[in-house]
This record gives structure tokens, C-alpha cells and sequence, in this order.
């Protein structure tokens, strides 16, 4: 897309970084995750492993494919995360049945046990960030269309 005359509306192109979304986005990103690691390093887990194991307390038995597309996450990038849950006995894989061309994940006991200490971590986040239950939800949502639109933006050559 570019810019017309039209365009007052939109935010004026620039070079420095501290007018960029992105690396507003980028530092929020990091910052977020720095706040985790500490918790989640209680747990035995990256912050990758922790939004494997929230799909799987969400359900149980789910197959790579269905991990890989809510996380946006190819199979090169989650087969050797799944391997490390599967030696740290939080996770099992096994080739489906019905098609074995397809692994199917599996909490463990051990999985399903890290799920209410993994609630308190949700806890702390949410009281972190100090904000109302609307605010909340508008920055998620916000968030959502942000991500949406940049995936189905066409590119400019």
C-alpha cells in the first residue's frame, strides 16, 4: 500500500525507531518473556514448551499439525521441542492408528500435574500487568487484528 495525499489518517513513514510499531512490539514481546522465564524455569520448561503444554491442558491428545498451526509453528521447529517434553516424561508421542503418517501428543501424569502450578504463573502475569478486564481484552483483541492483517497483507514489491 502506499501512501496518498489521502492519508492523513495514517501515521506519517519514518526511519526512527522509537516511531517503529514493530519494535514496540518486539521489546513488549521480549519483556513479557523475560517475566516468564523465571517461573517457567521452576516448571523445567522454555516459554515454546509452556504454550505446548497450555493446547494440551486446553485438550489433551492433539496431533503435531494441530500444535503446529495454533502456534504457528512448523514441524522442524516443534518435533525437537515435543522430544524434549517427551524425555523431561511430560509429554508421549505415538503415531496414530487411523493414520501414521500423523503423531499424536499425549499428557502424561506428570503433564496434567504441571497444569495448576502453571495457573499460578498465569496469576502473576495478569497481576503484572495491572490492567482492568476491558483493557485486557481490548489489547488481546487488538493484538489479534494486528497479526491477522499483517499476515494477510499483500507484500509490495
Amino acid at each position: 500500500m502506499t501512501m496518498t495525499s489521502g492519508d492523513a489518517h495514517l501515521p506519517a513513514p519514518s526511519v526512527a525507531l522509537d516511531d517503529q510499531l514493530c519494535f514496540a512490539l518486539y521489546a513488549a514481546s521480549r519483556a513479557m518473556t523475560a517475566r516468564y522465564r523465571p517461573m517457567l524455569e521452576e516448571l523445567g520448561l522454555t516459554y515454546p514448551q509452556y504454550l505446548v503444554m497450555m493446547l494440551l491442558w486446553e485438550e489433551d491428545h492433539q496431533t503435531v499439525g494441530q500444535l503446529g498451526a495454533r502456534l504457528a509453528l512448523d514441524s522442524g521447529t516443534l518435533s525437537p521441542l515435543l522430544k524434549r517434553l517427551t524425555a523431561a516424561g511430560l509429554v508421549t508421542r505415538h503415531r496414530r492408528v487411523e493414520d501414521e503418517r500423523s503423531v499424536a501428543i499425549a499428557l502424561t501424569d506428570s503433564g496434567r500435574a504441571l497444569r495448576d502450578k502453571a495457573f499460578a504463573i498465569s496469576q502473576d502475569m495478569i497481576c503484572a500487568l495491572d490492567l482492568d478486564v476491558e483493557s485486557f481484552a481490548d489489547l488481546k483483541q487488538t493484538l489479534n487484528v494486528l497479526t491477522q492483517r499483517v499476515t494477510e497483507a499483500p507484500r509490495t514489491p
